[in-house]
């Protein structure tokens, strides 16, 4: 079989569009339904907790598509395991288009979370042909194309759902994805890194990087704790906008994504930082303006010019906080163990999107009993807990480097004291 050596052959403009284009269109089929739960629940007869299922199918079986599938890029021909995935995320999108009831809808959402982990698969792949001195930058870009996926799935399923119905979107998506597949499969090269283990070995593997690698367990705390902060406010802003302060239509709501995508931007240039040698402290501007994104978004609960500035300008920066920490986070956790990158980025994203859901969930009880001033109660909580951890991390990291100097500074001196 053909293969490409890691970070040998580069990444041309037009390549490493293709392949932000296609993690994009991977992971937006998750986040259709959100604006859409209402006239989707109307159009299939079912109840509202019924409808609200779809979102918690979708996440679940991306959350089994990245503890299950995204492992095998250390295992299979990684062109060939893409292509695959995005073909099979078209399949099972217009399953979802023509499901005639609830059951086969839900069915066919879980079987697209589980596929559209292509995008994880697609981003270490990047990693890989990309040279070490462009990894940060290339990984930045890739991930922008995946974040704007995110926010403006919302946008576009409103937008489609009103000239053609709720089904539109995802017969649109199922098209692209089919054409992402030939795409891929046309201009990516072959890659194939072996791990030489079976399956169930390969798996095992992957759990154990958590014990084995450090870096790792610190990387995957911080990506866990920015993205809950992530998923607070994002959870939360359909129901402030929606009450009494605001007043805005669901159409209107969807349009914010395109504000969350103005701070997406900043992906690329946190890779070119990180490739710079700066990613630590990246990480560490990351974590203390999620935290101040915060006095921005609590300022935006009353309604009003200023009020709606605020909110929007802190949206802006915790969107771009949390850009800077992943970006950085994944330029570090790649660099452990190259052989093993699609093992550690399903340890990675596994513990990112847990703590996603996490936040959500958390949003949902807090909002009922304090409202938006409680929810940025909690999103500041995740913000200072983010800056907590990389505190932590850094100290930990200059004792060590403390402790390993002493023994060569002691030697110097033996031998100094010897002649």
């Amino acid at each position: 079989m053909a293969s490409q050596e890691e970070g040998q052959g580069g990444l041309g403009r037009g390549m490493l569009l293709l392949m932000s284009v296609a993690t994009g269109l991977s992971v937006a089929g998750n986040y259709f339904a959100q604006p859409l739960l209402d006239v989707i629940g109307r159009d299939l007869h079912l109840g509202a907790a019924t409808a609200a299922l779809v979102v918690t199918v979708a996440q679940a079986g991306y959350g089994l598509g990245l503890l299950l599938l995204v492992p095998l890029g250390d295992l299979l021909e990684r062109r060939r395991l893409a292509v695959g995935l995005c073909a099979a995320t078209a399949v099972f999108l217009t399953v979802t288009a023509s499901a005639p009831n609830g059951t086969l809808l839900l069915v066919g959402t879980a079987l697209t979370g589980l596929s559209s982990v292509a995008a994880q698969v697609v981003v270490p792949y990047a990693a890989s042909l990309a040279p070490p001195a462009e990894r940060g930058r290339t990984v930045g870009t890739v991930m922008t194309g995946l974040l704007l996926g995110i926010l403006l799935a919302r946008t576009a399923a409103g937008l489609l759902a009103d000239l053609g119905g709720w089904r539109t979107v995802y017969w649109v998506n199922a098209g692209l994805m089919l054409l992402m597949a030939v795409l891929l499969r046309l201009r990516l090269p072959a890659l194939h890194t072996g791990a030489g283990l079976r399956y169930p070995a390969l798996i095992r593997s992957t759990l154990a990087l958590f014990v084995q690698e450090p870096v790792l367990r610190w990387r995957a705390a911080l990506g866990a704790l920015s993205f809950a902060a992530f998923s607070v406010l994002w959870t939360a802003m359909a129901f402030l906008m929606s009450g009494p302060s605001y007043g805005w239509s669901e159409s209107a709501i969807g349009l914010l994504g395109l504000v969350g995508a103005a701070g997406s931007l900043s992906a690329s240039a946190a890779g070119r930082l990180a490739d710079r040698g700066l990613a630590h402290r990246v990480t560490g501007a990351g974590g203390f303006l999620l935290l101040a994104s915060w006095a921005l978004l609590a300022a935006g609960g009353t309604g009003g010019a200023w009020s709606l500035a605020a909110l929007l300008a802190g949206v802006i920066v915790l969107d771009a906080a949390v850009q800077a920490v992943h970006i950085s986070n994944q330029n570090l956790v790649y660099a452990v163990r190259p052989e093993a990158r699609n093992r550690l980025n399903s340890a990675y994203m596994t513990s990112y999107f847990a703590g996603g859901a996490a936040g959500s969930a958390l949003t949902s009880a807090v909002w009922g009993a304090a409202g938006w001033g409680g929810v940025c109660a909690v999103g500041a909580a995740l913000g200072a807990a983010t800056a907590v951890v990389w505190t932590a991390e850094r100290l930990r990291h200059r004792g060590m480097r403390a402790q390993s100097a002493a023994p060569e500074a002691a030697s110097s001196a033996d031998r100094i004291a010897s002649r």
